[in-house]
């Protein structure tokens, strides 16, 4: 009989669903506390990661042959580790697609309508307004890693009257974009941009993709907003720029260095907002997109094949 382990957290409904889709499996739901160490070994399908997945499930001899991933980045994980053992790894692309969208796009407004600022003065009891405020209609957006995400804040700037730049790194069309620019053509989106939201994974094509050299090629003017993995933006780098007026600001929410320390020059910034890695955190309705990402690979891995998977990810590529 296959085991499949659930490390996660589901309600009654979302457990049958999942066990519906294999019935003849044992499923085991490791947040009610019922994961002995043989659970690890024995099990074929892995929804989750925790520690032992890597200390037990990933040894020799083990059962292993599928992890579905919680989250979207998949930088975190032993990849080499995984590809060596021939284990499958699912990613949850396009599950958070709509928070982190969400999450871009209050960024955007709070910087540019003077929120984050107010929010400060208020903690401090200061009734005092911006100088220069900004209005998002009319203003150019580039999006630098067009995926799942980067299409739905396409689709949102667009309510926003937004023209749409987006960098893909194969320069493919993308039909909620008013242009499209390949990788190597970065620097030229920039420069047109008055907002710029990264959304890219880690890999070695992207590590600190976004350095001082790219800054300097922004708008004075333009605001820069991080949801992609930490590792793509030197931060240095980055807090030299709106130290010296570069670029107007920045909404922050994945950092190289996580937690980001308390004495951290980033935590005081009046023109930047911090979001602590949340904007694809866990809504009850990511849950549910989530579930049933799992329950639709559940299905196709148990009738047609593991090739049938969606989200399968690439050990070459990094994503």
């Amino acid at each position: 009989m296959r085991t499949i382990l659930c490390l996660q957290a589901f309600n009654p409904e979302q457990q049958e669903a999942i066990k519906r889709a294999a019935p003849d499996a044992a499923v085991i739901f490791g947040h009610m506390g019922a994961v002995e160490e043989q659970h690890y070994r024995e099990a074929e399908i892995i929804f989750g990661w925790d520690a032992n997945v890597k200390a037990i499930a990933l040894q020799q001899g083990s059962g292993l042959r599928w992890v579905q991933s919680w989250s979207s980045g998949i930088d975190s994980l032993p990849l080499d580790l995984l590809a060596e053992r021939g284990i499958l790894l699912t990613d949850a692309s396009g599950v958070h697609a709509r928070s982190v969208s969400e999450t871009v796009i209050a960024m955007m407004l709070g910087l540019a309508r003077g929120i984050a600022s107010a929010v400060r003065n208020q903690q401090r009891s200061v009734w005092e307004s911006p100088r220069t405020l900004a209005e998002m209609n009319g203003g150019t957006v580039a999006i630098v890693g067009a995926g799942e995400i980067g299409r739905e804040v396409a689709r949102l700037a667009r309510a926003f009257d937004m023209r749409v730049a987006a960098v893909r790194r194969s320069g493919g069309a993308m039909p909620e974009a008013d242009v499209v620019y390949g990788l190597a053509e970065l620097d030229d989106a920039l420069r047109e941009a008055d907002y710029v939201v990264n959304s890219l994974p880690l890999t070695s094509e992207t590590w600190h993709l976004f350095h001082a050299e790219r800054f300097a090629v922004m708008k004075s003017g333009a605001y820069f907003i991080n949801v992609g993995r930490g590792g793509t933006v030197r931060t240095e780098d980055l807090v030299a720029a709106l130290n010296t007026g570069v670029i107007a600001g920045a909404g922050l929410d994945v950092f190289e260095q996580e937690p980001l320390p308390a004495d951290h020059p980033l935590w005081g910034m009046p023109n930047v907002i911090i979001t602590p890695h949340n904007a694809g955190g866990m809504t009850v309705r990511n849950t549910e997109r989530l579930v049933k990402l799992f329950v639709s690979n559940l299905t196709a891995y148990l009738t047609e094949g593991p090739d049938k998977l969606r989200n399968l990810v690439d050990y070459r590529k990094k994503y």
